[in-house]
């Protein structure tokens, strides 16, 4: 079988299991099931993977990579904080429409994660968070956003952009670039018109 087939194969076992730990929980999800998703034999789906807690670690740690690499880059482009903030809705929008069962395992699933790799992620999600703060810190320094208690703000944003990975009451005529700007107005400037 060639490197190509069996990255292949691999790729289509993480979205089978991201798709069934979404649907099921990871708890509730058998190897058998995963298998059969992918049309192989329980036995031979060992051959691709060692694990289900590693399929776990794979679809959290992917999601986690996925949003400190954004906000590197978002860091990297954006001079003024405000606009790495709008930069940083807008990647958490487009993580969640583009992959919204690996969303979901990541925001549902990762307690589950070995004891070891729990602890790994949980720092890589205290960096980004304090990342995080850290710009609507230097926002505020600036008058560019209001003068609040920061990890209210971090919360509040995070809550709002959470559901969007299920597509909880979301109008398939409602395109991406309406989305994200009608997020980010909610977001930064409320209900009330100016």
């Amino acid at each position: 079988m060639s490197q190509q087939v069996i990255s292949d194969k691999k790729e289509a076992i993480y979205a089978a299991a991201a798709r069934l730990f979404q649907e099921k929980g990871y708890s509730a999800t058998s190897m058998r099931e995963l298998a059969a998703a992918v049309g192989l034999e329980a036995s031979s789906l060992y051959s691709h993977i060692a694990s289900k807690a590693e399929l776990l670690d794979h679809i959290c740690f992917q999601v986690a990579s996925r949003f400190t690499l954004g906000m590197q880059a978002i860091q990297a482009e954006q001079d003024r904080p405000i606009d790495q903030i709008r930069a940083l809705i807008d990647l958490h929008i487009r993580i969640a429409l583009e992959d919204p069962t690996s969303q979901t395992v990541f925001n549902d699933e990762w307690r589950h994660l070995p004891q070891d790799r729990l602890r790994a992620f949980l720092l890589l999600r205290k960096e980004y968070e304090q990342g995080f703060v850290s710009i609507l810190r230097q926002a505020q320094s600036r008058g560019e956003i209001r003068d609040m208690e920061p990890k209210l703000v971090l919360l509040t944003l995070l809550s709002a952009l959470r559901w969007l990975y299920a597509g909880k009451g979301l109008s398939a005529s409602v395109s991406r670039s309406t989305l994200q700007t009608q997020m980010k107005t909610l977001l930064l400037q409320g209900l009330v018109p100016a």
